[in-house]
């Protein structure tokens, strides 16, 4: 029996990806999260075989907690389920340690298939002609697209915008305030801005948060 853990912020949508999943012989939801830090806490709690993270999730994007399920829930696989088909949001999903990556849009048709080839320690990414770009990209690093900003720096700024103080994003990253205030001056510096109005505006772009 396959254990899914499944992670969107939007209730209608983890009743439909419940409903399909659990109506698959052998493959059942063993937990529902409604945003990334719950998704984490589930994973390392459940231990499910497989990980769906939506990509645009408060608190922590389905990116940011595809690294962190993997670092500290290796046995889980992690599958994307987006509304992006930006080569961007692909390759980083698969640097940072995913297994497969699902439009939204064809998940009634690919996502079971998806769940079966990752749980079987295969790759699965949709559309499929965004395959021979990311074997070029994983092929020759340099090509890759470059960000100035650490995971954790990225970490941060998505909470920045998302008008978390920083007490509140200390307690959710678990580090002090004092390396929050370090976190938000390094990046500030890096990005060349000047305050969360900027902030706000480059985590959009980043697709971090939604406008």
């Amino acid at each position: 029996m396959l254990h899914v853990l499944v992670a969107d912020d939007h209730g209608i949508v983890r009743s439909g990806l419940r409903m399909l999943i659990d109506r698959q012989e052998g493959m059942r939801v063993v937990a529902e999260a409604e945003d990334g830090v719950q998704a984490l806490a589930l994973a390392q709690a459940e231990r499910p075989d497989v990980a769906v993270l939506d990509v645009s999730m408060p608190r922590m994007t389905g990116l940011q907690a595809a690294r962190e399920i993997r670092a500290h829930c290796p046995g889980t696989q992690v599958l994307l389920l987006s509304m992006h088909d930006d080569e961007r949001y692909v390759f980083e999903a698969l640097r940072l340690g995913a297994a497969g990556y699902v439009l939204k849009r064809a998940a009634d048709t690919d996502l079971i298939e998806a769940i079966r080839a990752v749980a079987r320690g295969e790759h699965f990414l949709s559309p499929s002609s965004e395959t021979a770009l990311l074997k070029r990209w994983l092929e020759d690093e340099e090509s890759a697209p470059r960000d100035p900003l650490t995971p954790r720096e990225l970490d941060v700024v998505k909470l920045i915008a998302e008008a978390h103080t920083n007490k509140q994003i200390a307690e959710i990253l678990h580090v002090s305030e004092k390396t929050v205030e370090s976190h938000r001056a390094n990046v500030l510096q890096k990005l060349g801005m000047r305050d969360r109005v900027e902030l706000v505006r480059y985590a959009i772009r980043r697709g971090l948060i939604e406008p």
